[in-house]
């Protein structure tokens, strides 16, 4: 009788595989796809779900801008207040770009640390890429993306390092983790391997629990001064509407100078 399981069991262990196989159903269970044969099969299946992908699958909010303020930074700070009430992920995470020495274009996600009269404020190493291509080229663009509401503002301008007091005081108050990843390492550089890492993040986060006034002497706060800033509001039809503040010709920073104008779609 334990024998004639064993054939039962081989049987239908043959019958699976050879379901799979042929790209059949076997005889209970769903069938398994095959998986991509060659590439022009495999950037096919990606474009089938590529393509299946709604965009704002979702009510979206109105957005009048005659009833927006003479400002920019009152308009976000709104924005964002109502990004975390409608649940968007992350809503403090945005896009940096910069350029480089032969200027090309670079881009990646980091935190904003605050928005004020002065700007938009983030952080990072002076000795990261980022940080050096600030130093050569010193304007920015800033992205956020907010897909729970379809809306989107971009921020453009110099950006302005801060000095080492008000740097560390955007260290120290920040989290742990934060502080251990501020110690851990050479950021942008070629890691030789994964173990390099694990060896000094855990040096790092030592040093972080029991040295919490830790500085990390390449950290530096950032600060991007608006020049213009726009602020897109999704529609279901299409018809999504753009708000760009323009600061007016010789206007200060802080002051009201701003020049307010719709954008074609």
């Amino acid at each position: 009788m334990d024998n004639d399981r064993q054939e039962s069991r081989g049987s239908q262990g043959s019958e699976r595989s050879a379901g799979s196989r042929d790209g059949s159903a076997p005889g209970r269970g769903r069938a398994v796809p095959h998986p991509p044969r060659d590439p022009f099969h495999a950037h096919e299946a990606f474009l089938v779900l590529l393509r299946a992908q709604r965009v704002w699958d979702i009510d979206l909010p109105s957005f009048d801008p005659a009833t927006a303020p003479g400002a920019p930074l009152p308009l976000f700070q709104q924005w964002f207040a109502e990004a975390v009430a409608a649940g968007q992920p992350e809503p403090h995470t945005m896009t940096l770009a910069t350029v480089d020495d032969d200027d090309r274009p670079d881009v990646r996600t980091l935190m904003l640390h605050d928005a004020d009269a002065h700007g938009w404020h983030f952080a990072s190493h002076s000795t990261s890429a980022k940080g050096r291509q600030l130093a050569a080229h010193p304007d920015a663009a800033l992205g956020f993306y907010w897909a729970a509401q379809g809306r989107q503002i971009r921020v453009r301008g110099p950006v302005t390092p801060a000095g080492p007091t008000e740097s560390l005081a955007d260290l120290h108050a920040r989290s742990t983790g934060a502080l251990a990843a501020a110690l851990t390492g050479a950021q942008s550089e070629v890691l030789g391997s994964r173990a390099e890492l694990a060896h000094a993040s855990a040096v790092a986060w030592e040093r972080a629990r029991t040295e919490p006034a830790a500085s990390a002497p390449t950290w530096t706060r950032y600060v991007l001064e608006p020049r213009e800033v726009e602020f897109f509001q999704g529609d279901a039809w299409r018809q999504h509407v753009r708000l760009r503040y323009r600061r007016a010709t010789g206007s200060v920073q802080g002051g009201d100078g701003w020049v307010r104008e719709l954008l074609w779609p």
